[in-house]
């Protein structure tokens, strides 16, 4: 997918694009499936969700660094970018910004090759018989829809992306306005970098709180902080709005990998199964079409209202829809 984006920006082809990118997603959803469930079950029941905050705060130091990276390989060398305003680019200049993005996914393509390769070659346990899949008949006597924190976790997830894609992707558009920062798009794809910087801190804070403190009642704290600086993003204006929005970065931090584990707590067998269910709900993001209907014909800063009310779903989630039910044997992986 990486490589293919080279060859859609060296044709240019808007269509290419949106097929590599799915390649790329489809490349990232599988990883997840499997991975994150891993995780989750590598050790104490009583301490996933910090050892998934943990994992993705390594996630979240990667996307602190991808908007300067963005920033510099291709916003800062690409008329569009470095323009201040509204510009309107002649058809070379379009050709020309294009290019840009290929060499940053060369270096994207050579690192995911490594990756794999290390992946391929590391000696991995494997799973405990409590999280292996039951025959097909013995899986009809089980039904995921008796997991009350796996049904509700379903759209907490799906709701919470559309939250956090929503801020992201808005971000720039947002602190770029006249009354809020005024910045460039490359100076504002550095701010960017702070609000992916408080999700790693934030991830590696809650681990930190998870050791000792109960999952849910942190995934409450930290939603109802998420709500009270959205709230501060739509009704102030200048760098209060800007730093409340960096700020939503932190409150954010733990809400995926959180709502994550709480959801496939006490799934036993169906813990493969339940997972890909949750990860399906990142398509949630797509839904960031919504909010962007909303600024379009409300305004920017008031399309955010949009992310208040998903932290609102959040908090129902932390507070009663996480609560296990008809949970099964859990185990940890067999050493």
């Amino acid at each position: 997918g990486a490589l293919g984006m080279t060859v859609a920006a060296s044709i240019p082809s808007y269509g290419v694009t949106l097929v590599m990118l799915f390649v790329i997603a489809s490349g990232i959803t599988l990883l997840q499936v499997a991975a994150n469930p891993y995780v989750a079950v590598v050790g104490k029941p009583e301490t996933a969700s910090s050892r998934l905050n943990l994992v993705q705060a390594m996630n979240s130091a990667g996307t602190m660094l991808a908007p300067m990276f963005g920033a510099y390989l291709i916003l800062g060398r690409s008329k569009g970018g470095t323009a201040q305003g509204e510009v309107v680019l002649t058809q070379a200049e379009r050709l020309a910004d294009a290019q840009s993005v290929v060499l940053p996914y060369i270096l994207v393509a050579i690192v995911l090759a490594v990756l794999a390769v290390v992946i391929a070659r590391f000696p991995l346990p494997a799973m405990g018989n409590a999280t292996q899949r039951h025959n097909k008949e013995e899986r009809k006597k089980y039904s995921l829809w008796n997991h009350r924190n796996l049904v509700f976790g379903i759209p907490a997830i799906f709701i919470y992306l559309i939250a956090e894609i929503g801020v992201a992707n808005l971000f720039i558009n947002f602190v770029s306005q006249p009354d809020i920062a005024n910045l460039t798009h490359e100076q504002a794809g550095n701010y960017l970098s702070l609000l992916w910087g408080g999700m790693m801190v934030g991830r590696f804070a809650g681990s930190a709180i998870m050791q000792k403190f109960d999952a849910g009642h942190v995934l409450a704290a930290f939603s109802i902080g998420a709500f009270v600086v959205m709230l501060v993003t739509v009704f102030t204006t200048g760098p209060v709005a800007m730093w409340s929005l960096i700020l939503v970065g932190l409150f954010h931090s733990i809400m995926f990998p959180t709502i994550f584990t709480l959801g496939i707590k006490g799934l036993g067998p169906l813990t493969e199964e339940g997972s890909g269910l949750l990860i399906m709900a990142i398509a949630g993001g797509a839904l960031v079409v919504v909010q962007g209907y909303l600024a379009d014909h409300y305004g920017l800063q008031t399309s955010f209202l949009l992310t208040a009310a998903c932290e609102l779903y959040v908090l129902f989630y932390a507070l009663w829809g996480s609560k296990t039910t008809n949970a099964l044997p859990e185990q940890q992986i067999a050493e």
